[in-house]
């Protein structure tokens, strides 16, 4: 009896033929680990290389194959010291081709007069002649280099095409067609997909592009059904069928709205009118508030905590950051302290006392809103009758989060906030788990913020700017998108340009540096010495996204723009404006292509967040977009959102017909759908 292997598909990526540790370490940094990290990722183009032209189709500037014979011996020449050319005419039926090579010795003993080859290379027609500079070949109906489709991946530093292709040849020889199934039988038949085996090897290496199409769409497939199962059951686990919390009717948000020193947009009187329909419903509110920056959505969560709170139940509000929290208070506390609601602040650097005071209060109900950080999660923050959970900036709390600080009430309302933007109607696809209320109009007194794309040469005059700035009493931020000096990515470190700038450009002034590696306390105490302006110019990571309103900054300046998606930089610009002073975004990037001036025209041309993140998906591609996980979506291997926006409305109603007919899905034939599931949530969707 034959004995059966079992494909190990957490196979150590060093162990792989043609690997070892050294190559290891490089494809760790592309997030490769093990045979199926490798098998799974996936080429980002391909070159077409299956279809030679004639020597007289050739255009000038293409990249073509041809196939023609050598004419001539091969002939070097020196050039200067350290550089050999390497030159040979090859003809076909229609006429003759110049090909040359650079420093490539061995050439002499495989390019042969009267030999006929195929070479790939980019064309170009100089004096009168065609020439084709340092193609790749392959001899007469040979195929390692030429006459198929090759496929094309994202790289790092040291690790070139050719290597990562036979690395990827050899992990497919291990799988050798072994992979399991990932989808059901009669889903494959249904929507006629390719199964795993074939999908996954056509992706890799297409015979041709038919079947790539093909088995991208299966591999598409199955990423965006499993994403709408999993969102889709989430809803169910927080739609229950056991009542909520029915708010009086008697209490009107109205008698908080008319007595605000200013005036609602229209926009947030829709929303809370939304909301208020949720509260004084008997089904659990489970809503998401997406509002552009500085759009009002923190006025909005203290109206519908007012209406709870005078309802007689208590409000639980989850910011990520304890001087967002701190933030959240002071707001609250100035226009609900009036009304003789108590708003008290929960983080992890009180005092014990003063954490055991506050939790004693709480349980008594003395505690009417409680404002924190994770610390509210913990097993000892116990609320007498918690009726409102609000989380702000909901990518930074996951589903366990926002399940147990839900279950310390009795089906409360929920209501989760976000700052990103994403275009309606695909909001409405992707959170399928939420209801959806967005703000989408600016209060009146909001100033438009003028932002310049500027490029290396116009350093001077920006650094000048900003000691202008500063010099008139205001404050700049410097953001950057590396934390250490890193010579894979020409871009500057904040320790790096932190200490330029103290040195040397800013020596003059208060310069500070805020990153991710930092301690909560220490970020937290830099954070305030800003906001009292004891800092002239704060550098920093993207740690500032989600943070505090410092009125006084009326400077973002952002390096290496171009590393940033929109959306993000459209976050980073809304740290500044938030005061009287005209404000600024100053965007530095490098590069001059079409793509990296594209985004840097959308951020100058328009304040609209929307706008702007729809231009984002459309230019980056859902990979790049979610890249982050800034959305709490699951990184995406091969789906691109705008691309395939049409395939994602389909999958959805599918989704949904296999949920109606099988809410649990239970049933045998669902099985591997079920896994697949399980294993998203395993995995940390965080919704």
């Amino acid at each position: 009896m034959a004995m059966v292997i079992l494909l190990d598909l957490k196979k150590d990526i060093k162990y792989i033929k043609g690997v070892g540790p050294n190559r290891a370490v490089l494809l760790n940094k592309l997030g490769i680990f093990t045979l199926k990290d490798l098998i799974e990722y996936y080429p980002r183009d391909y070159e077409d290389r299956s279809k030679p032209k004639k020597i007289i189709e050739l255009v000038d500037g293409e990249i073509a194959l041809v196939k023609a014979t050598v004419q001539t011996r091969l002939v070097e020449a020196r050039i200067r010291k350290g550089l050999i050319l390497y030159k040979v005419k090859v003809a076909d039926e229609t006429g003759f081709l110049e090909i040359t090579w650079y420093n490539q010795s061995y050439l002499k003993n495989q390019i042969k007069q009267g030999d006929t080859y195929s070479f790939f290379g980019k064309v170009s027609f100089k004096y009168n002649k065609k020439e084709m500079n340092s193609p790749v070949f392959d001899l007469e109906n040979k195929t390692k280099n030429t006459g198929k489709i090759i496929p094309i991946y994202p790289l790092t530093y040291n690790l070139s095409q050719n290597v990562i292709r036979t690395i990827m040849e050899n992990g497919m020889r291990e799988v050798n067609g072994n992979l399991k199934e990932t989808l059901p039988e009669y889903i494959l038949k249904e929507n006629n997909l390719y199964d795993i085996n074939l999908a996954t090897k056509q992706i890799h290496f297409p015979d041709n592009f038919e079947k790539y199409d093909k088995a991208r769409k299966r591999l598409v497939f199955e990423e965006l059904l499993i994403m709408q199962l999993a969102l889709l059951n989430l809803k169910k686990s927080y739609t229950t069928e056991e009542k909520g919390i029915q708010f009086s009717k008697d209490v009107k948000m109205s008698e908080l709205i008319d007595e605000l020193p200013f005036k609602l947009t229209k926009a947030q009187i829709r929303v809370l009118e939304e909301i208020d329909n949720d509260m004084e419903s008997d089904k659990p509110m489970n809503r998401l508030l997406q509002g552009d920056v500085g759009s009002g959505k923190t006025i909005v969560s203290i109206v519908a905590a007012y209406k709870a709170v005078k309802c007689g139940y208590q409000v639980a509000i989850m910011a990520p950051t304890a001087i967002l929290a701190t933030q959240h208070l002071e707001s609250f506390t100035q226009i609900l302290g009036k009304y003789g609601i108590n708003c008290e602040l929960l983080i992890s650097n009180i005092t014990k006392k003063r954490k055991e005071e506050l939790l004693t209060r709480l349980q008594n109900g003395e505690i009417d809103i409680l404002i924190g950080t994770h610390a509210l999660l913990e097993e000892n923050v116990v609320f007498k009758n918690l009726g409102l959970v609000v989380t702000d900036e909901r990518h930074r709390f996951g589903v366990k989060q926002r399940s147990t600080i839900v279950a310390k009430g009795n089906n409360p309302d929920t209501l989760v906030m976000t700052a990103t933007p994403i275009p309606r109607t695909l909001a409405l696809i992707l959170y399928a788990d939420l209801d959806i209320s967005i703000i989408d109009e600016l209060p009146p007194n909001r100033q438009k913020i003028d932002t310049f794309a500027v490029t290396k040469h116009l350093e001077d005059r920006v650094n000048n700017f900003i000691k202008k700035q500063i010099n008139e009493g205001r404050q700049a931020y410097i953001v950057c998108p590396l934390v250490e000096e890193n010579e894979e990515i020409n871009a500057q470190s904040v320790l790096e340009l932190t200490q330029k700038y103290k040195e040397e450009i800013f020596k003059d002034y208060r310069v500070e540096y805020l990153h991710g590696k930092m301690k909560p306390k220490e970020k937290d105490e830099i954070m305030e010495s800003f906001k009292k302006g004891e800092i002239d110019v704060l550098i920093s990571t993207t740690v500032i996204e989600v943070g505090v309103n410092v009125p006084n900054a009326s400077i973002m300046v952002v390096e290496n723009a171009e590393r940033f998606g929109l959306a993000q930089l459209h976050q980073l610009r809304g740290r500044v404006g938030r005061g009287e002073y005209k404000s600024y975004c100053i965007l530095k990037y490098q590069g001059n292509s079409d793509i990296i001036r594209q985004r840097m025209q959308v951020m100058q041309e328009t304040n609209d967040g929307f706008k702007i993140s729809e231009k984002d998906l459309e230019l980056r591609g859902s990979g790049e977009f979610f890249g982050t996980k800034q959305h709490g979506l699951p990184e995406f291997k091969i789906a691109n959102i705008f691309e395939d926006m049409k395939m994602l409305k389909d999958i959805q109603m599918i989704a949904i017909r296999i949920l109606k007919d099988d809410p649990d899905l239970s049933l045998e034939k669902n099985k591997l759908l079920k896994n697949a599931v399980d294993n998203k949530f395993l995995m940390g969707v965080e919704m």
